[in-house]
């Protein structure tokens, strides 16, 4: 099967310097690998029905490749690694011995140099990871073009998980209703250091190399410094959570805030279907992006599990009420939130404001074509703040509708 494949490939104009290295299985459709400039280098392994390569995607240059139900865009380049449910929009390059997996968005020219780790990250236009990088569990925007992007500095973590054992931990380095409109200040996240989630860090926010970033800074414009932690010993309790609200909080900013991609996905990028190709990408966003909201609704009910147990442990020890009405507030909202999250289609629908944006919108493609990049950042500022407010409208009434008593 790989054999006939491979020939089916080559006939339609795909470079296969060496077919005899390259494994290809039987569910992956050959019509959703472009004829158009696409190479396939040594050591690639392509699976899964979902794989799809637009035009002139280079694939495995520098090491083997693994594809798994991953959808590349045109102009990419996947140098090395194992990409797994991936959607890289377009323009994107990524270094070898990446590990990607499910959830992952990369919009386009969003790049990552060798050995990054990433998992349920979401990385707007023109944002740059340096090398030996771990970043799941967080969304990053900012920047304006290739010059002036956001960062991440090499060998830095997303510290994405929490001695009580769970991921109730994502991060946000800048916004989504102000960051899908390109015009923000990019963030700096500098090398050999780290951010502990869940945190916010607003845009043109700058964090000092070596600096482990442990609470949030939403003001713009700060330099960060985190300092190392001085020596001490101290009684810990396993399965406490002291400040679980702060955790609630951060988590239903970050859900609400995939909701209002989720509405930008289905709104406006769609405007910019050019071809069966953009036509697939597209919807390799929605469906990722309906990922990464399954995958903290799951995350956000696994923590109120856990500090289910955590106020058992708490009232045992007959510690303050005041630790214990914190517990039961947050439960108290948690055993709703994941039916008050099953949202009805109109929910996500343009307000008047969100019409002004999508109007200006169609107004650039016909002025400029379908290409987003230059459609979104020639945008009138008053249609970008409308924009804007409707998407930081739908995270305000989805926080609310989760919060209601």
């Amino acid at each position: 099967m790989t054999q006939k494949l491979l020939t089916k490939l080559i006939e339609k104009g795909v470079k296969i310097p060496n077919p005899e290295t390259v494994y290809i299985s039987r569910d992956v459709d050959p019509d959703r690998i472009s004829g158009n400039g696409v190479t396939l280098f040594s050591g690639t392994k392509l699976t899964g029905p979902r794989t799809l390569i637009a035009d002139n995607a280079s694939i495995g240059y520098e090491a083997p490749a693994t594809l798994e139900n991953t959808v590349v865009g045109p102009d990419t380049r996947l140098h090395g690694g194992y990409f797994q449910d991936t959607v890289c929009v377009g323009r994107n390059v990524f270094g070898s011995n990446a590990h990607v997996r499910k959830g992952t968005i990369l919009e386009e020219e969003a790049n990552a140099a060798h050995t990054v780790g990433l998992k349920q990250t979401i990385l707007f236009p023109f944002v740059t990871l340096g090398s030996l990088i771990n970043f799941c569990d967080c969304l990053m925007a900012g920047g304006t073009s290739r010059r002036n992007h956001s960062e991440v500095g090499s060998s830095f973590i997303h510290f994405n998980y929490t001695p009580n054992q769970d991921k109730a931990t994502p991060s946000m380095m800048g916004n989504i209703h102000q960051g899908v409109m390109l015009n923000q200040p990019p963030v700096f996240m500098g090398g050999q250091g780290g951010l502990v989630g869940p945190a916010r860090i607003g845009f043109g926010c700058i964090s000092a190399a070596g600096s482990i970033i442990r609470k949030s800074e939403e003001r713009p414009g700060r330099l960060i410094m985190g300092g190392a932690l001085k020596n001490g010993s101290m009684p810990w309790q396993t399965g406490v959570y002291t400040q679980p609200e702060k955790i609630l909080d951060m988590n239903l900013g970050y859900i609400a805030g995939l909701f209002a991609l989720k509405a930008w996905y289905t709104h406006v990028r769609p405007l910019f279907k050019t071809d069966f190709y953009a036509g697939q990408i597209i919807q390799g966003l929605q469906e990722n992006l309906e990922l990464c909201i399954k995958e903290r609704i799951s995350r956000l009910t696994a923590f109120g599990e856990k500090l289910s147990l955590s106020r058992d442990i708490l009232a045992h020890k007959k510690k303050g009420q005041g630790a214990l009405d914190a517990h039961d507030r947050v439960l108290g909202i948690l055993s709703e939130a994941k039916s008050r999250l099953i949202l009805e289609k109109d929910f996500l629908s343009p307000d008047t404001t969100g019409e002004v944006c999508i109007r200006a919108v169609e107004n650039n493609i016909s002025r400029l074509g379908k290409e987003y990049i230059a459609a979104i950042q020639e945008l009138p500022l008053e249609a970008s703040n409308a924009g804007s407010a409707w998407l930081k409208s739908i995270e305000t009434a989805i926080i609310n509708r989760i919060k209601q008593d």
